[in-house]
């Protein structure tokens, strides 16, 4: 096998070449690993976010704090990590059949998170496998996205008795509707 050398002429311009593409030559040669810079020790502020998260209890076991907002049109979906890949997939695709419904619209924030609890307690004690919840798309009288949706979505995740949930198919009520796929009596 031939090796080629490049001469001065090819070097020359590869060289120009670049410098016409605007590339510049790197400034360190050491790779950036991307860690946070360490932050000065502010024990005080850590401790006041403490005391502030600590008065924020709630009644149930669901938060009724701040949740992170969603769109209305945007598709939800959670699984615990062990569950198997073919349950959650069936679930997303409208295929497990769900054996109990509860429509949230018309509640106000605290009624639908009553409602939720005990519609979920309730699933449970029956020994339910899979519900539908609508919690709807409409976004809130103060708020700039749904809060129905929103803390529909946070409200689940908290449950301990939630496998996983996603927005329902189309003829379920589509991201406004979720299927949420419940443990086992005995899990």
């Amino acid at each position: 096998m031939t090796r080629h050398l490049p001469n001065d002429d090819d070097i020359s311009a590869f060289r120009q070449a670049l410098q016409e593409a605007g590339v510049r030559r790197i400034a360190t040669n050491q790779a950036d690993p991307g860690k946070p810079k360490r932050q000065p020790d502010n024990r005080e502020a850590r401790r006041r976010a403490a005391v502030e998260s600590n008065t924020l209890q709630a009644s149930g076991r669901t938060s009724d704090g701040r949740v992170e907002a969603v769109r209305p049109s945007e598709y939800l979906e959670f699984s615990v990590p062990d569950l198997p890949w073919r349950t959650f997939s069936q679930l997303k695709r409208g295929q497990t059949a769900w054996q109990a419904g509860l429509d949230l619209h018309g509640y106000t924030l605290e009624e639908a998170r009553l409602e939720l609890e005990s519609f979920l307690g309730d699933a449970a004690a029956q020994g339910l496998r899979c519900v539908l919840v609508v919690h709807g798309k409409a976004w809130g009288s103060s708020a700039d996205f749904p809060v129905l949706k929103s803390h529909t979505n946070a409200w689940l995740r908290e449950w301990p008795g939630v496998l996983a949930f996603c927005s329902a198919t189309d003829v379920d009520g589509g991201t406004g509707a979720v299927y949420i796929l419940l443990r086992k009596r005995g899990q």
